[in-house]
């Protein structure tokens, strides 16, 4: 079987992978809207050098790990890819677009190598026996990628789909304010203190749906 610490390299690649993906996403359907600034920016790239943030794509992850005992989560984020919503062709649903494509760039990855895990023929497992815990390593952690970026909490890009939903509504203008404000304070908290019990049992039960593994 693989060592913990192989295990741990290869989610650190894989999370590396899937959050440069996530912010692909954001830019390719930003440009498909007509906003050009991820392009003209260099950011249309899998080169990593140009994505990767030091303290989310290595500090938050790492120490992820090391306050779980290396049992994880293991989340983190690549640099927002600059976006201006004033050239988007859709202009009524075009942010929100935006906002859902990183998030469904990783359920669509988790979906593609959970079919693959589900359907590659039994025997070739048996011959690569670590082959299946590698294609459930990916599942998780893009599953926990996209439902992790669809909480409404800034900055993630559940929190402008909610904005969206939300309106421009002076009822709801003070919650905006607070969670603009606040929001990388609360996911801190969240994150290292113990406030995501819950949404760690959701990862593992949409994982199983799509893997058929728990």
């Amino acid at each position: 079987m693989v060592s913990g610490f192989v295990i741990t390299i290869f989610a650190l690649i894989v999370l590396l992978f899937s959050v440069i993906t996530h912010e692909l996403a954001h830019g390719y359907v930003a440009y498909s809207l007509g906003d050009p600034t991820a392009k003209y920016s260099g950011r249309l790239t899998l080169n990593p050098l140009k994505h990767l943030d030091p303290f989310g794509s290595f500090i938050v992850p790492m120490l992820l790990l090391l306050a779980t005992g290396g049992q994880g989560p293991i989340l983190g984020w690549a640099k927002p890819v600059p976006v201006n919503p004033y050239n988007f062709k859709d202009q009524k649903w075009g942010d929100v677009k935006v906002s859902f494509a990183g998030p469904g760039s990783n359920l669509m990855l988790a979906i593609v190598f959970g079919l693959i895990l589900r359907f590659l023929p039994e025997g070739l497992f048996v011959m690569a026996p670590n082959l299946a815990v590698m294609l459930y390593y990916i599942v998780q952690i893009n599953v926990m990628l996209a439902m992790f970026n669809l909480l409404p909490i800034p900055p993630l890009d559940g929190s402008w789909i909610l904005f969206k939903l939300l309106g421009n509504s002076s009822i709801f203008e003070s919650l905006k304010i607070f969670l603009q404000q606040y929001g990388m304070m609360i996911l801190i908290f969240l994150l290292f203190f113990g406030g995501l019990g819950w949404f760690s049992e959701w990862i593992s039960y949409v994982t199983f749906l799509i893997t058929g593994m728990g």
